[in-house]
Protein backbone atom coordinates (compact mmCIF):
# COMPACT_ATOMS: atom_id res chain seq x y z
CA UNK A 1 0.00 0.00 0.00
CA UNK A 2 3.11 2.39 0.82
CA UNK A 3 4.38 1.73 -2.44
CA UNK A 4 1.34 2.66 -4.37
CA UNK A 5 1.14 5.99 -2.44
CA UNK A 6 4.35 6.53 -2.97
CA UNK A 7 4.37 6.01 -6.79
CA UNK A 8 1.20 7.88 -6.74
CA UNK A 9 2.88 11.29 -5.00
CA UNK A 10 5.84 11.01 -7.15
CA UNK A 11 3.72 10.33 -10.44
CA UNK A 12 2.27 13.53 -8.97
CA UNK A 13 4.78 15.20 -8.24
CA UNK A 14 6.25 14.35 -11.95
CA UNK A 15 3.32 15.87 -13.81
CA UNK A 16 3.60 18.88 -11.82
CA UNK A 17 7.00 19.49 -13.18
CA UNK A 18 5.96 18.59 -16.96
CA UNK A 19 3.17 21.12 -16.65
CA UNK A 20 5.74 23.69 -15.59
CA UNK A 21 8.06 23.40 -18.63
CA UNK A 22 6.61 22.29 -21.74
CA UNK A 23 9.24 19.69 -23.14
CA UNK A 24 11.63 20.16 -25.87
CA UNK A 25 11.03 18.15 -29.36
CA UNK A 26 13.48 16.07 -28.27
CA UNK A 27 12.31 15.75 -24.75
CA UNK A 28 9.49 14.57 -26.13
CA UNK A 29 10.47 12.25 -28.50
CA UNK A 30 12.83 10.47 -25.85
CA UNK A 31 9.54 10.09 -23.94
CA UNK A 32 7.79 8.92 -26.61
CA UNK A 33 10.75 6.55 -27.34
CA UNK A 34 11.30 5.49 -23.80
CA UNK A 35 7.03 4.81 -23.78
CA UNK A 36 7.41 2.19 -26.82
CA UNK A 37 10.40 0.58 -25.46
CA UNK A 38 8.82 -0.04 -22.36
CA UNK A 39 5.28 -1.17 -23.89
CA UNK A 40 7.57 -3.89 -26.11
CA UNK A 41 9.55 -5.02 -23.21
CA UNK A 42 6.42 -5.74 -21.09
CA UNK A 43 4.63 -7.45 -23.95
CA UNK A 44 7.72 -9.81 -24.34
CA UNK A 45 7.91 -8.71 -28.21
CA UNK A 46 11.34 -9.72 -28.01
CA UNK A 47 11.95 -9.21 -31.65
CA UNK A 48 10.66 -5.50 -31.74
CA UNK A 49 12.87 -4.90 -29.31
CA UNK A 50 15.66 -5.17 -31.32
CA UNK A 51 14.53 -2.49 -34.01
CA UNK A 52 15.05 -0.04 -30.55
CA UNK A 53 19.42 -1.49 -30.66
CA UNK A 54 21.31 0.65 -32.69
CA UNK A 55 23.48 -0.63 -35.36
CA UNK A 56 26.56 0.31 -34.23
CA UNK A 57 26.15 -1.72 -31.48
CA UNK A 58 24.53 -4.70 -33.42
CA UNK A 59 28.04 -4.82 -35.01
CA UNK A 60 29.79 -5.15 -32.55
CA UNK A 61 27.46 -7.46 -29.83
CA UNK A 62 25.18 -9.04 -32.44
CA UNK A 63 22.23 -10.28 -31.37
CA UNK A 64 21.61 -13.60 -32.47
CA UNK A 65 18.90 -16.37 -32.66
CA UNK A 66 20.13 -17.91 -29.31
CA UNK A 67 19.45 -14.57 -27.42
CA UNK A 68 16.27 -13.92 -28.26
CA UNK A 69 15.38 -17.39 -27.87
CA UNK A 70 16.57 -17.32 -24.70
CA UNK A 71 14.41 -14.17 -23.80
CA UNK A 72 11.71 -15.80 -25.61
CA UNK A 73 11.48 -18.03 -22.39
CA UNK A 74 10.34 -15.32 -19.83
CA UNK A 75 7.36 -13.49 -19.55
CA UNK A 76 8.03 -9.79 -17.92
CA UNK A 77 5.83 -9.25 -14.65
CA UNK A 78 7.21 -6.08 -14.15
CA UNK A 79 9.18 -2.90 -15.70
CA UNK A 80 10.20 0.09 -13.27
CA UNK A 81 12.21 2.34 -14.03
CA UNK A 82 14.85 2.74 -11.22
CA UNK A 83 16.70 6.27 -12.65
CA UNK A 84 17.42 8.01 -15.55
CA UNK A 85 19.91 10.54 -15.90
CA UNK A 86 20.65 12.39 -18.64
CA UNK A 87 24.33 12.82 -20.39
CA UNK A 88 26.18 14.29 -23.22
CA UNK A 89 23.65 17.95 -22.60
CA UNK A 90 20.72 16.10 -23.08
CA UNK A 91 21.91 14.03 -26.09
CA UNK A 92 22.26 10.88 -24.33
CA UNK A 93 20.37 8.87 -20.79
CA UNK A 94 21.77 6.07 -18.92
CA UNK A 95 18.65 4.55 -17.33
CA UNK A 96 18.33 2.09 -14.83
CA UNK A 97 15.23 -0.49 -14.69
CA UNK A 98 14.40 -3.41 -12.80
CA UNK A 99 12.81 -6.12 -15.19
CA UNK A 100 10.97 -8.89 -13.30
CA UNK A 101 11.19 -11.96 -15.63
CA UNK A 102 9.17 -15.31 -14.92
CA UNK A 103 10.54 -18.27 -16.76
CA UNK A 104 8.10 -20.62 -18.33
CA UNK A 105 9.87 -23.32 -18.55
CA UNK A 106 11.30 -23.01 -14.42
CA UNK A 107 8.35 -21.65 -13.10
CA UNK A 108 10.34 -19.22 -11.34
CA UNK A 109 11.21 -15.42 -11.05
CA UNK A 110 14.25 -13.90 -11.61
CA UNK A 111 14.58 -9.93 -11.65
CA UNK A 112 16.88 -8.31 -13.87
CA UNK A 113 18.82 -4.67 -13.34
CA UNK A 114 19.09 -3.34 -16.97
CA UNK A 115 21.57 -0.27 -17.08
CA UNK A 116 20.47 1.04 -20.47
CA UNK A 117 22.41 4.22 -22.20
CA UNK A 118 20.09 5.78 -24.74
CA UNK A 119 21.35 8.03 -27.50
CA UNK A 120 20.27 10.75 -29.88
CA UNK A 121 20.90 9.76 -33.53
CA UNK A 122 20.88 12.96 -35.34
CA UNK A 123 21.15 11.52 -38.81
CA UNK A 124 17.67 9.17 -38.28
CA UNK A 125 16.35 11.69 -35.53
CA UNK A 126 15.25 9.51 -33.49
CA UNK A 127 16.91 7.73 -30.36
CA UNK A 128 18.51 4.41 -29.75
CA UNK A 129 19.46 2.07 -27.25
CA UNK A 130 23.25 1.35 -27.23
CA UNK A 131 23.55 -1.08 -24.67
CA UNK A 132 21.70 -4.06 -26.01
CA UNK A 133 18.44 -5.86 -24.83
CA UNK A 134 17.64 -7.14 -21.08
CA UNK A 135 19.83 -10.42 -20.29
CA UNK A 136 18.18 -12.73 -18.14
CA UNK A 137 21.45 -14.91 -17.21
CA UNK A 138 22.99 -12.45 -15.06
CA UNK A 139 22.97 -13.31 -11.58
CA UNK A 140 22.00 -11.47 -8.98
Amino acid sequence: MMKLILRTVLILGLAALLAACPPTKDEKDLTETLQQYDTVIRWAQWDAAVDFVSLEYQEKHPITRLDLDRLRLFKVTQYNVRSATPIDNGMGLIQVVEIKMFNKNQARERTVIDEQLWRFNEEYKRWFLHSGLPDPTQSR
